[in-house]
């Protein structure tokens, strides 16, 4: 039993949330992670950095292993796309280059943005059915 309310919602979000919703969680943490990661960088804090860059690869290698590759040429182009961000990310652990860190989080702001809207279209379809269903 979680005693924090705080990690009772957090739970019940994740258990509750749609793949598309999930994903958004997954790239927003990654975002937050890597601007943690450029913090400490500057800061010259590389425990802390090498921390945030750890678990931003991890986030990356779960958005790979998402992909289902026998879906067509898109997701095939989005496993690559996830492939050179691991291997960015893995060279700006080593370097502890934060120019290679915003390079990252920039690109996966910009997927953020794109999922964003697929878990907005896909909770809007789902409520115009519960609506539809509702009037049957």
């Amino acid at each position: 039993m979680l005693a924090n309310p705080y990690q009772r919602y957090r739970q019940v979000t994740v258990e509750t949330a749609s793949i598309a919703e999930l994903i958004v969680l997954l790239y927003r943490r990654a975002v937050q992670l890597l601007t943690e990661a450029e913090e400490a960088i500057a800061a010259a804090d590389v425990p802390r950095a090498h921390g945030c860059l750890v678990r931003a690869q991890e986030i990356v290698s779960e958005l790979m292993a998402s992909v289902n590759l026998d879906a067509g040429e898109l997701a095939q182009q989005l496993w690559a796309i996830y492939d050179y961000l691991q291997r960015r990310l893995i060279e700006a652990n080593v370097r502890k280059d934060a120019a290679i860190v915003r390079e990252v989080r920039e690109f996966l702001a910009t997927l953020l943005e794109a999922w964003e809207q697929v878990a907005a279209q896909e909770c809007a379809a789902s409520a115009a059915a519960v609506r539809l269903a509702a009037t049957a």
